[in-house]
């Protein structure tokens, strides 16, 4: 129980550091770039360029902050029940990061959507024009990718079968 315990708090600690870290970089973007010219890292590839998204990815959804609440906190719902369910060890480590970072994801751009009604953007690769995102939205597509390889190429099903009790065998 001191391990699952362990995991735990550790899920706490870098979840809290990661949700701080996002919140830091929309600061900056606001402090630095609001208002102002793009900041360009790499001439027509990729720059700094502050926007505020009061939808989902890509913008959908504008103004539905509702929707976006109850969806985090479903995520966050899930996302506890895996943890909790989760055997403690270093086999399962991964996932608990891959949680933990998506957690600190959904997190950060929740607590802009609530506290400001919109979500602080920046980083724009200009290059193939691709909707203008931050670190938060990074959090959640990037250990949501690993996660995924992890249940194609990692984990057997029995093990993945923990988070889903009562499914064996049915198609």
């Amino acid at each position: 129980m001191d391990q699952k315990r362990n995991h735990i708090l550790g899920f706490g600690a870098a979840f809290l550091v990661l949700t701080a870290l996002d919140q830091w970089t929309k600061k900056l973007a606001v402090t630095h770039l609001m208002g102002k010219r793009p900041y360009v890292i790499w001439n027509g590839v990729f720059e700094l360029f502050y926007s505020e998204n009061r939808g989902a990815a890509f913008g959908m959804l504008q103004g539905k902050q509702a929707l976006f609440l109850i969806i985090t906190l479903c995520v966050f719902a899930a996302i506890l029940y895996a943890l909790i369910r989760l055997p403690a060890g270093r086999r399962f480590l991964p996932m608990e990061l891959c949680l933990t970072v998506i957690a600190a994801g959904a997190a950060g751009n929740m607590i802009d959507r609530v506290s400001q009604g919109y979500v602080v953007d920046f980083l724009y690769f200009k290059l193939i024009d691709f909707p203008i995102f931050n670190v938060a939205d990074c959090y959640v597509t990037v250990a949501t990718v690993v996660l995924m390889a992890l249940f194609l190429w990692f984990y057997k099903e029995e093990e993945v079968e923990i988070l889903f009790p009562g499914r064996k065998g049915q198609a």
